[in-house]
């Protein structure tokens, strides 16, 4: 008689774990930290059309690394499970606690009830009124939640990244120096540098997906940061003086512009922080595809949606 295979508990849930991390660790690394204004997101990801960056709701933002069909179905998840929450009860009820929470759950069943565990890692943040009231909430793969106190990194270099961080980080920092620190702590370990082989000193502002929470504004905290902002942000050097004063202003200081009057939402002055992208913003309004997932880490997989 053929005995029937066994394997212990034990054993399969190590198994799960370190499938699940090798998934991870071929994923580009992901940072999310805290300075004086808000929330940063800084990610490697040279694609412009797959976000790793997302936003979930007024004031909270999605950051994840790994299998992208993965984490993107648990975003859209969660989109959902705000407005329902948001439109059930009253706005203030929906926090990046309770989100973290329902992806916690999910991830948690994921991993001990199917065989194949999701290869994603999450990071849920909400910018607060002060900067004493930011949250930062890690997730792992099984469903592990933690609450970072000033930045979180996610991917398969996070602890070198997390290493450079700790030595150059400082709480308090502007909008322009904590891109800085972080993006100088994403080249350390990115193969896209000279240090790794690659071509660049440090990645360049086409290699990073970068968003904020930007607590000064009064109800969708979420933007993008791109194009000429966000190299203005990178370079040492102040703007050229033949830009207009207001512009020049706005991509130094990040303060939020405001469309002419009658203009469609999301569309806008192309130079200008908040409605730089063009029709990219035009869904942003909607809730379809702002921060829609993300990254180059992709490939096929299964979701699903997280408990709501």
């Amino acid at each position: 008689m053929t005995m029937p295979y066994y394997a212990s508990a034990e054993q399969v849930m190590r198994d799960r774990s370190e499938y699940a991390r090798k998934g991870i660790s071929r994923g580009r690394s992901v940072a999310v930290l805290t300075y004086s204004d808000g929330v940063l997101f800084i990610a490697e990801n040279p694609s412009s059309t797959l976000h790793k960056v997302g936003e979930l709701y007024d004031r909270i933002g999605f950051a994840a690394v790994g299998r992208y069909s993965e984490f993107e179905s648990l975003r859209v998840a969660g989109v959902r499970m705000a407005d329902v929450r948001g439109y059930s009860y009253n706005r203030r009820d929906v926090t990046g606690r309770v989100i973290a929470n329902a992806y916690a759950q999910t991830l948690g069943e994921v991993f001990t009830q199917q065989m194949k565990p999701f290869e994603v890692e999450l990071c849920v943040a909400e910018v607060g009124e002060t900067p004493e009231s930011d949250q930062l909430y890690r997730l792992t793969f099984d469903g592990s939640i933690v609450d970072e106190p000033d930045f979180v990194v996610m991917g398969g270099q996070a602890e070198a990244v997390s290493g450079h961080l700790r030595e150059h980080f400082l709480p308090g920092m502007d909008l322009a120096e904590a891109l800085k620190v972080g993006v100088r702590a994403l080249s350390a370990v990115s193969p896209a540098t000279a240090t790794n082989g690659g071509g660049h000193d440090q990645l360049p502002a086409e290699q990073i997906e970068v968003a904020v929470l930007d607590r000064r504004r009064p109800k969708r905290a979420f933007r993008r940061v791109v194009g000429a902002a966000l190299r203005n942000l990178l370079s040492d050097e102040p703007a050229p003086a033949d830009v207009d004063e207001p512009v020049a202003a706005a991509a130094h200081t990040h303060a939020p512009s405001a469309p002419a009057p009658g203009t469609p939402p999301g569309l806008g002055d192309p130079e200008s922080v908040d409605t730089a992208g063009g029709t990219e913003h035009v869904s942003d309004q909607l809730g379809v595809t702002d921060g829609a997932g993300g990254g180059t880490d992709g490939g096929s997989g299964t979701g699903t949606p997280a408990a709501g």
